[in-house]
């Protein structure tokens, strides 16, 4: 099923996003942990995509498993260091696999780039260019945002109107970087609306089980961290287990604040944890149910 059809029949949808593993011969727990997420009945499940495509046999393989399981598949797919065959290859194979749903990415700017390297040998240099390819292959589209800017945009304004070219080339969703502040989402979903985009915006909100990712997810997302979750990283730092109760309680508040603000799309980075996605589905079950009821 395709995404924008849940979208447009739900109050509020939720999803997860897991990682393909970059080793075989850890498919198989990749697999289970895939299986194990669709057992919660999301609206959908995204895989990402490795740099380069480095996991492009995975993210297909994984989207036929959770397709395979009821679930609907969002396959990311990212124009970095592939060539027109290679995304020709890559869109035949995700029709053969019955996968409607495509995130279109530019994907992150290589690290070890060779000098002279071209790393846009298809001549796509940005996901607009992609979503056209996309829809006119028939795919649900989906493209990524970022509350508090790109981290390579100029400022705020010019990140919107780049954000608008992905739009206005057939863009059906948005999924937000993570954020850790709901007022930067509330800020942001007015500067889309003031610039006359329209399409549904998903809430991407990933649960710090461990107070040594907040660096990591600063870097990610250029997100800023809250003092309230930065004190709660410092006060359970030593303590596993009280620090993965505390971010599942911390996203979790996210979550209900948001859905009591009229968001309707709610996507969980679950970093191929399942039991964090159990934990926060357990607290939420109900208050999703009554809005999708009423």
């Amino acid at each position: 099923m395709k995404i924008s059809e849940k979208l447009n029949s739900k109050k509020v949808t939720i999803s997860f996003e897991i990682f393909p593993p970059k080793k075989q011969d850890a498919f198989e727990s990749v697999k289970n942990t895939a299986v194990e997420l669709t057992s919660l009945n999301p609206d959908f499940i995204s895989i990402t995509y490795g740099a380069g495509g480095s996991t492009q046999t995975n993210t297909s393989d994984l989207a036929k498993v959770i397709e395979d399981n009821g679930i609907s598949a969002l396959a990311h797919l990212t124009c970095v260091r592939s060539n027109k065959d290679q995304l020709s290859e890559s869109i035949r194979t995700f029709k053969e696999r019955g996968i409607q749903n495509i995130l279109a990415l530019r994907g992150d700017l290589p690290k070890d780039t060779a000098e002279g390297e071209n790393i846009f040998p298809s001549g796509i240099y940005h996901a607009d260019g992609l979503v056209r390819i996309l829809k006119d292959e028939g795919f649900c589209v989906g493209g990524a945002c970022y509350p508090e800017s790109h981290p390579e945009s100029l400022n705020r304004n010019v990140d919107i109107e780049n954000l608008k070219h992905k739009v206005d080339a057939g863009v059906d969703f948005l999924t937000t970087q993570m954020f850790f502040d709901n007022e930067m989402l509330y800020s942001f979903l007015y500067r889309l609306q003031s610039a006359g985009i329209h399409v549904p915006v998903l809430a991407g909100i990933m649960p710090i089980t461990n107070a040594n990712q907040v660096s990591r997810m600063i870097d990610l997302s250029n997100a800023c961290i809250p003092r309230k979750l930065l004190a709660i990283c410092d006060k359970f730092r030593s303590s596993p287990e009280a620090m993965k109760q505390a971010g599942i309680a911390y996203a979790t508040d996210q979550i209900i604040d948001l859905i009591s603000n009229g968001v309707r799309g709610i996507h969980i980075y679950t970093m191929n944890k399942p039991e964090i996605a159990k934990a926060i589905m357990r607290n939420v079950d109900s208050i999703i149910s009554v809005t999708n009821d009423c």
